[in-house]
C-alpha cells in the first residue's frame, strides 16, 4: 500500500499499519477500486488517517458531522460508522463520477441512511446552511485555496468543543520550503498560519498521512 506519509520509511509505515485497526474487507475493496482511477487515487485518505478519525469521532461523541471533499467516500465511511445514535453526516463534493463510487460503498456498508450528499461548490452549499449550531465534527479535504472559506463556514456552525479536522496540512513537506510558491502550497501555508493565530480555537497538528490539523472550538 502506497504511503502518504512522506516522512516515514516504508518499514515504519508498514509497522504502523500492522498496529492499528486495519481496513476491513469492504474498506480494502474501496481502496482497490479507487486505485484503479490512477494517480488521482492519492486524493483518498490513508488507512491510518481513517482509523484515527473514526476513533476521534467516536471519542468526541459526535452525532452531526460535515465533510467538504468526499471523493470516493472512504473518509465519509469512517466518519459515518463512528457517529452516535441517530447520527448524520453531510457530504459536499463537486463530482458525480467519484461520489457514485462512494454511494455504492456506503450502501454496501449499511451507512447510506446516515449520509446526505450534496453536489456543487462547497462554499456556496455551506453559505446556504442556517447560521446556527449544526455540527459536532467537520472534516476538510478539498481544494486548498478554499480551506479558509470552508473553515470559517463550518466554525460558525460548530458547537463549542466541537472538532474540525483538516487534511494535507503538511502538503508533502512543501509548506516548510520557502522556495516552493505554487498556489496550492501558498494556500495551505497561509491557512496553517491563520489557524495557528486564531484565538477562537485550540489546535494541534499531527504527522499522520499528509498531516492532519485537529482544531477545537473554544
Amino acid at each position: 500500500m502506497k504511503t502518504k506519509s512522506f516522512f516515514l520509511t516504508p518499514q515504519i509505515h508498514q509497522y504502523i499499519l500492522d498496529h492499528i485497526d486495519a481496513p476491513d474487507a469492504l474498506q480494502r475493496e474501496l481502496i482497490e477500486e479507487t486505485e484503479k482511477l490512477g494517480p488521482i487515487s492519492m486524493m483518498q485518505i490513508a488507512p491510518e488517517q481513517g482509523a484515527f478519525m473514526e476513533l476521534l469521532v467516536r471519542v468526541c461523541g459526535a452525532r452531526s458531522a460535515i465533510e467538504v471533499g468526499t471523493f470516493t467516500g472512504y473518509s465519509a465511511l469512517c466518519i459515518a460508522r463512528a457517529l452516535g445514535p441517530g447520527g448524520k453526516l453531510l457530504c459536499l463534493d463537486t463530482s458525480a463520477e467519484w461520489t457514485a463510487i462512494a454511494r455504492r460503498f456506503w450502501e454496501k456498508a449499511g451507512v447510506a441512511d446516515r449520509i446526505e450528499l450534496r453536489l456543487g461548490p462547497g462554499a456556496e452549499t455551506l453559505a446556504s446552511l442556517p447560521r446556527e449550531t449544526l455540527f459536532d465534527f467537520g472534516f476538510i479535504d478539498a481544494d486548498k485555496p478554499g480551506y479558509r472559506s470552508y473553515y470559517e463556514e463550518i466554525l460558525a456552525r460548530l458547537r463549542p468543543g466541537g472538532l474540525i479536522v483538516c487534511d494535507n496540512v503538511l502538503w508533502a513537506g512543501r509548506v516548510s520550503d520557502p522556495a516552493v510558491a505554487d498556489p496550492q502550497t501558498l494556500a495551505i501555508r497561509a491557512f496553517n498560519d491563520f489557524v495557528a493565530s486564531d484565538a477562537r480555537v485550540e489546535r494541534a497538528m499531527i504527522a499522520v498521512g499528509d498531516g492532519l490539523a485537529k482544531i477545537s472550538k473554544r
